[in-house]
C-alpha cells in the first residue's frame, strides 16, 4: 500500500521532518495553509556552544488578516541572511563536513528569494541531494482540512510540541555533535546539524531514527 504524508513548509527542518522524507513514498508540502509564526516555517534550531540556538527568518507583514504560506514574502529586516550565515559558521566551522558543503550552502544566503515557500523548498531539495535522499515531494494544489489519503503532520512537527508525545515513529538517535562534550547530545535539531556533522552518513541516521518501519510496508 502506498503511503503518503502531508507536511508543512519548513526552513531547514529538524531531523524528524527528514525521516518522513526518507520513509514515505510520496510527500505533499502544504502551500495553502495560513502562515503561522513561531513554527518551523520560518525557524530552524542549530547547536551553539551554549546550547540550542533558534534562527528566524523575518517575514513581510501581509495586507490580509491571514496570509497563505505560498504568498508569504521574506523581509530583509535585520540583515538576517548575514546573521544566519555567521551563526552557521560559528557553530559548524569545526564540524567534519562544513567546509565540504559551505560554498554551495552559502549561495542560499547571498541570493534574495521573494517567497518563503520557495526558499524553504530549494533548501530542502539541496539538502536531499547532498545526502542522496530522493523523496517524491509535491506541492499541494489546494487545502484539505482532514486528508484521508495521507498522514497529516502539518502541525505535529512543531518547535513547541515534544516529538516523543506527538510522533511515535520518530526516535532521536545520538550522533556526533561538535559541542556534545559541553552540552550533551541535542536531539532533533535542524537537518544541517546532522549534515555538517555526519555528511554522507546522514542517510543512515535518518533510517535509524524512523522507529516504526513496519507501519509503512
Amino acid at each position: 500500500m502506498e503511503k503518503n504524508i502531508l507536511l508543512s513548509s519548513a526552513y531547514l527542518a529538524p531531523v524528524e521532518y527528514y525521516t518522513k522524507l526518507y520513509a514515505y513514498e510520496r510527500v505533499y508540502v502544504e502551500r495553502f495553509d495560513h502562515y503561522m509564526k513561531q513554527t518551523y516555517r520560518n525557524r530552524c534550531v542549530i547547536a551553539s556552544a551554549s546550547g540550542p540556538l533558534a534562527l528566524t527568518i523575518p517575514t513581510e507583514k501581509s495586507d490580509e488578516l491571514k496570509c497563505l504560506m505560498k504568498d508569504m514574502r521574506i523581509s530583509d529586516h535585520g540583515n538576517w541572511r548575514r546573521v544566519h550565515w555567521n551563526a552557521f559558521v560559528a557553530s559548524y566551522r569545526h564540524s567534519p563536513f562544513f567546509d565540504y558543503y559551505a560554498d554551495e550552502f552559502h549561495v542560499f544566503f547571498e541570493r534574495k528569494y521573494e517567497f518563503l515557500y520557495d526558499f524553504n523548498m530549494d533548501l530542502c531539495r539541496w539538502v536531499c541531494r547532498q545526502i542522496d535522499l530522493q523523496p517524491c515531494m509535491l506541492p499541494t494544489g489546494y487545502y484539505v482540512a482532514s486528508p484521508e489519503a495521507a498522514d497529516d503532520f502539518r502541525e505535529r512537527i512543531h518547535p513547541k510540541k515534544p516529538c516523543q508525545s506527538y510522533d511515535p515513529q520518530f526516535e532521536a538517535k545520538p550522533y556526533y555533535q561538535v559541542f556534545d562534550a559541553q552540552t550533551g547530545f541535542l536531539p532533533n535539531l535542524s537537518i544541517v546539524d546532522l549534515l555538517f556533522n555526519m555528511g554522507p552518513e546522514s542517510l543512515l541516521v535518518l533510517r535509524d531514527c524512523f522507529s516504526n518501519k513496519e507501519s509503512l510496508t
